[in-house]
């Protein structure tokens, strides 16, 4: 009942709400303290990421073991800003999956660090769509040659399966975009069989960003047919 209440005011934007109630919990589990680390994510407060710290020394080691508790706590150490502290955590891990790789590159994104979120791709053995989407996203944040020659690199590696994944296919075309190779973003554009909202946007974006009038309105008139 505990964990439906705070799952409810998370999914309702009412963090607090989450965290009031969880200490009300006499003996928390491991399904509590994950709510709460992501309570405290979805706040990204100076308090929150206090009480982060203090509830992670007081669970009990046994915990650790659950991946799902570290990718949110992770998750939330990189949402509050404490960057040292999460990599210190994810770098004593003995085991570490791929959703934690995932916390760890998305919290550097969002810390404006895209070189380390793409130094940590490159120690994945096996990454997934999610990883390779936040790897397009962090060559996007840093708009240089080199973040295009890796979004080209990476684009032809991919498996194809992944291709049939919208945001994969609008965060490529973005860094594309923001990295100045108009004409292979407009290439991949086109060939794409199912466009959904987001790659014309992705598309649109980037097209005024960089003043190429005719080919905004081209982009909307395409937008205006597949409707």
């Amino acid at each position: 009942m505990y964990g439906a209440m705070m799952k409810g005011y998370l999914d309702n934007n009412l963090s607090e709400k989450a965290i009031d109630l969880f200490n009300k919990i006499q003996n928390p589990n491991d399904v509590h303290m994950i709510l709460l680390f992501n309570s405290c994510a979805q706040l990204k407060t100076k308090e929150a990421l206090d009480l982060v710290k203090k509830i992670s020394k007081q669970i009990p080691k046994s915990f650790y073991s659950n991946p799902h508790l570290l990718t949110s706590l992770l998750d939330a150490l990189m949402k509050c800003g404490d960057v040292a502290h999460a990599e210190s955590l994810f770098h004593s891990s003995k085991e570490k999956v791929l959703p934690m790789y995932g916390a760890m590159m998305k919290g550097y994104l969002d810390n404006n660090l895209a070189e380390k979120a793409i130094d940590l791709f490159n120690k994945i053995q096996n990454p997934n769509d999610v990883h390779t989407i936040l790897l397009f996203n962090s060559c996007a944040q840093l708009k240089t040659k080199e973040a295009l020659d890796l979004v080209k690199k990476i684009s032809k590696r991919i498996p194809k399966s992944f291709y049939s994944n919208p945001y994969l296919l609008t965060s490529l075309l973005d860094a594309l975009m923001k990295c100045g190779d108009v004409a292979h973003a407009e290439s991949l554009f086109y060939s794409s069989k199912e466009k959904v909202l987001p790659i014309y946007g992705a598309m649109m974006k980037g097209i005024n960003r960089l003043n190429i009038c005719d080919n905004a309105e081209l982009a909307m008139s395409q937008l205006c047919i597949s409707f």
